[in-house]
């Protein structure tokens, strides 16, 4: 490469010597990008094509630039113009692509297209070439060198982290002929395929559907400098020579679209001398060999060289015909349209993220009366696939991770991609004070989106708490919604979903296990073997790790060679001191086994004698579950985790999963549950199923991430309806204060859910239990039970209304519901301030039984809104269950046992060095 780039400048003909060159990623030292010239001080020469290269679009030049003039005697150009120089051309192309990014930039300024080159060997002739011309219309490029003798599938995973990359807008390729293949072409993404070298973009082109696909660049910059220099295309005589694979196929196709007669053949044809005879535009797709005679080209014939392509390794600078040179003026010109198709590329995807209407095909239902029970709705329901749902509601395919035929993960990218999407209306489902029977905020939840998305043609997302498997297997059953509002598969649902759960559970007891064996490990070793196990000997040496240096930093020890430690600080550094009795760190299982709730470990021999009392909680109980349902990014998580408390130590400090070096292979171990999984409705709408905290014990909400997903694919016009555990005086305030202030959305509705039969419970009826049929209080009309049970929904509205949010009143009506109870709720809700209420049944018919909910919800987002926070997260703890206490639960003032001081203390005082 040494005595080759030299040659290369000299035939760009650099007017000054550029300093020293910087390699890109993978590229040897000497054939690297330098400083740029002006682009038309850089090429003074034509430059030589790319058979690689794609053109876009079919989008053609405008203007009066022609190709050189040939000699005299050339057969076929329409008048007597003067010839115009085929740079002009190029200019007019960049500037162009300059303008178009120009206008995509003010209305999304961080825009900026990207085009990958991968080149295989060293051979480095692109590269100035699209440096410059990429720098002049306002791209990016980055430049990925692989070695020569690189595999087929190391190119291919080069090509794959490209196509999911969304900051890629372009990739072409540089091969050489040792590495070309059908298959590495192919897996190419046909949306960034700019060099048209793809089946697909090739089909498209074939099939007459230029303005779907990409077209070679190569084969447009031929055809544009025969059209812009007056060449009559129309019946002549073309030939192709020498030319290969997808280059030969765009050529052949285009002037036969042209009506022009195409003859292709290789210099080997035994023919080619009748053929070039008779050509009126030769097109040279390779070298030509020493053995054909010059004799055999006619005088005046027109000639276009593209000899430099992917499957040649040689260079051509003009090729020699007697008297008559034909420069490479396809060249320079191919790489300009090639800089054009990553400006249409990247216009084609910013449109791809704007807000559209989903094109979603609904699942027709035909309700039963009477309703058969939900196992038997969901099974005679047939899904659509997974992959068509995700397609409808615009997601790419490489953003999917298909479980099944119904569920998918999605993957966190989405985020970057949609990053300038504007955000869709978000609308929490909460309820009254719930009853033993529930009152239905997830069927609301669920019917909702069936009416917005089914029946009205709005883009809408449920995003839903997973089940935990506990609940499901007790009184209170699954949580898919019911009747003709459900999640289906339903079993799939309620059950192992995804396995996220399980992630949770398998990450909760391996911190569990660490806690006790740590404490075993330092019982009965020296602090010295303590150091030694921690920092071990690897090929004769100790090094520390990163959380291992994170925990120095904590503990003030500025220091990053283990050997300078001194005895004090080896001890700090490995000893944790954990006290037994402070351990708040349970191991879970998501079963409700009563004999787990208290148990002794470490009975057995092998454990020397330690054992305490411990127990086992439910699996969404364990404080990882919130973490994932509050963190933004796997990294955020990290953090998070790393940061959770497990214990103190015998001074009263905290000891957190960072401290017991486990917080990477917690991170591991929750790697694919931090992806919501996407599920369906009855009526085919999407739903979006992740995390699944409790309210009593945590912030009994479903996911940050799985919102802010599902509200930038419904677009500015959607609804993203999400459900808030238990009442709505913990479970929406939770929303409120803990989960909007984490993921810094701000709600615009309250659907408020209410049922006739738990107000009449809330007035005073009598108690009501699973499995016991219902009193006659709850299946006759009783005004006076249900007037007096609306106390609790005006205090739910009153709640909603502090955080300056309109609130909508769902009451799930049942068919013991008469028409004056129903009345009845509807107007002491609006006479408490609600901005409506409106009866649904959803759960007997489906989303058309809350279309008018669904009106409602629409026409109260419209609202201007107030949110606010009810209290100042700086606050003391104290101060913030003052807070609460008073305003929502209406208390007078609260005291605080001995013991809740105590724990008030510690937490304050420990949180400040976490």
């Amino acid at each position: 490469m040494s005595t080759r780039f030299p040659r290369v400048l000299r035939q760009l003909r650099w007017v000054q010597q550029p300093p020293a060159p910087r390699a890109p990623r993978g590229c040897p030292q000497g054939i690297a990008s330098r400083p740029l010239l002006p682009l038309w001080e850089s090429f003074q020469v034509p430059c030589r094509a790319s058979g690689s290269a794609g053109g876009g679009a079919g989008e053609g030049l405008r203007g009066q630039q022609r190709l050189r003039e040939p000699q005299s005697g050339s057969r076929g150009r329409a008048g007597g113009k003067a010839p115009l120089q085929p740079d002009a051309m190029v200019r007019e192309i960049i500037q162009n692509s300059k303008e178009v990014l120009s206008l995509l930039q003010k209305g999304t300024p961080t825009f900026k297209p990207v085009l990958a080159v991968v080149q295989v060997g060293d051979d480095n002739w692109m590269q100035e070439i699209n440096q410059n011309l990429a720098e002049e219309a306002g791209l990016n490029i980055t430049h990925i060198c692989l070695p020569p003798d690189s595999s087929e599938d190391e190119i291919i995973d080069e090509i794959l982290k490209l196509n999911e990359d969304v900051r890629i807008h372009g990739l072409a390729l540089q091969l050489s002929i040792s590495s070309f293949s059908n298959k590495i072409l192919n897996a190419l993404k046909p949306d960034k395929d700019v060099d048209g070298v793809t089946d697909i973009n090739l089909g498209r082109l074939v099939r007459g559907d230029a303005h779907e696909c990409f077209v070679s660049p190569t084969a447009r910059a031929v055809i544009e400098l025969l059209e812009k220099s007056d060449f009559i295309i129309e019946g002549k005589k073309v030939l192709v020579v020498g030319a290969h694979g997808p280059l030969e196929a765009a050529l052949q196709c285009l002037f036969q679209r042209k009506g022009a007669m195409t003859m292709v053949c290789s210099w080997k044809t035994p023919q080619l001398q009748s053929k070039l005879n008779e050509a009126e535009i030769v097109v040279i797709g390779s070298p030509k060999p020493d053995e054909i005679p010059l004799s055999w080209i006619q005088p005046g014939t027109t000639i276009l060289n593209c000899s430099h392509n992917f499957l040649s390794g040689k260079h051509e600078y003009g090729v020699q015909f007697g008297g008559l040179t034909v420069e490479d003026d396809v060249g320079l010109l191919a790489a300009a349209l090639r800089i054009q198709n990553v400006i249409n590329s990247g216009r084609r995807w910013l449109r791809e993220q704007q807000y559209r209407r989903w094109k979603l095909r609904s699942l027709k239902l035909q309700p039963l009366s009477p309703v058969p029970s939900d196992i038997e709705i969901s099974r005679a329901q047939t899904p659509k696939a997974v992959d068509v749902l995700a397609k409808e509601i615009g997601l790419l395919a490489d953003e999917i991770e298909i479980y099944g035929q119904s569920k998918a993960k999605v993957r966190l990218s989405l985020l970057e991609r949609l990053k300038d999407q504007a955000d869709g209306k978000y609308v929490l489902v909460a309820g009254i004070t719930p009853t033993p029977l529930g009152e239905g905020k997830s069927t609301v939840t669920i019917g909702l989106v069936q009416a917005l998305t089914a029946h009205l043609h709005v883009n809408s997302f449920a995003c839903l708490r997973q089940p935990s498997q506990g609940p499901t297997f007790g009184v209170k059953g699954g949580a898919a919604g019911g009747g003709y509002a459900q999640v289906i598969p339903m079993e799939e649902f309620n059950l192992h979903l995804t396995g996220d759960i399980h992630a949770i559970t398998a990450a909760n007891n391996l911190l569990a296990a660490a806690i006790d064996t740590r404490i075993l490990h330092e019982s009965t070793q020296t602090d010295k073997a303590l150091f030694n196990r921690l920092v071990p000997l690897v090929n004769g040496v100790r090094e520390f790790s990163d959380i291992q240096l994170h925990r120095l930093k904590k503990l003030g020890i500025n220091k990053t060679d283990p050997s300078t430690l001194t005895e004090e600080e080896m001890t700090r550094f490995a000893r944790l001191d954990i006290d037994p009795s402070t351990i708040t760190w349970q191991r879970v299982l998501d079963t409700n086994d009563r004999f787990l709730r208290k148990i002794t470990i470490g009975q057995s021999k092998t454990e020397k004698g330690f054992f305490r009392q411990a127990q086992f909680d439910i699996a969404v109980a364990s404080e990882i579950m919130a973490v994932l349902a509050l963190t933004d990014s796997l990294a955020d998580m990290k953090i998070r985790l790393g940061r959770m408390v497990v214990a103190s130590d015998k001074k009263g400090q905290p000891v957190t999963a960072d401290d017991l070096g486990v917080t990477g292979a917690l991170t591991v171990l929750m790697k694919d549950a931090i992806k919501p999984t996407l599920m369906q409705t009855l009526e085919g709408t999407p739903v979006f199923v992740h995390a699944g905290p409790f309210a009593n014990i945590a912030h009994g909400n479903s996911s940050v991430l799985a919102d802010k997903i599902a509200l930038k694919l419904v677009g500015k016009e959607g609804f993203v309806v999400t459900e808030a555990g238990f009442g709505a005086d913990i479970g929406m305030e939770k929303f409120f204060n803990i989960k909007c202030r984490a993921s810094g959305l701000v709600p615009n509705v309250v659907v408020l859910v209410a049922t006739v039969r738990a107000l009449k419970m809330h007035g005073g009826g009598p108690s009501v239990t699973a499995g016991v049929p219902l009193k006659k209080e709850y299946t006759e009309e009783n005004l006076q039970l249900v007037a007096d049970g609306c106390c609790n929904l005006q205090k739910q509205i009153q709640i909603a209304q502090l955080f300056g949010v309109p609130v909508v009143v769902a009451l799930n009506v049942f068919k013991s519901d008469t028409r004056a109870e129903i009345d009845l709720v509807c107007e002491l809700a609006k006479q408490a301030g609600a901005f409506d209420a409106v009866p649904c049944q959803h759960w007997s018919i489906g989303g058309r039984g809350s279309v008018d909910l669904a009106h409602a919800v629409r026409e109260a987002a419209n609202q201007r809104s107030h949110f606010r926070f009810l209290y100042d997260v700086q606050l003391p703890i104290i101060e913030k269950i003052r807070t609460i206490a008073q305003k929502v639960y209406g208390a007078q003032d609260i005291e605080l046992s001995p013991e809740a001081q105590s724990k008030i203390q510690l937490y304050t005082q420990q949180v400040k060095v976490i």
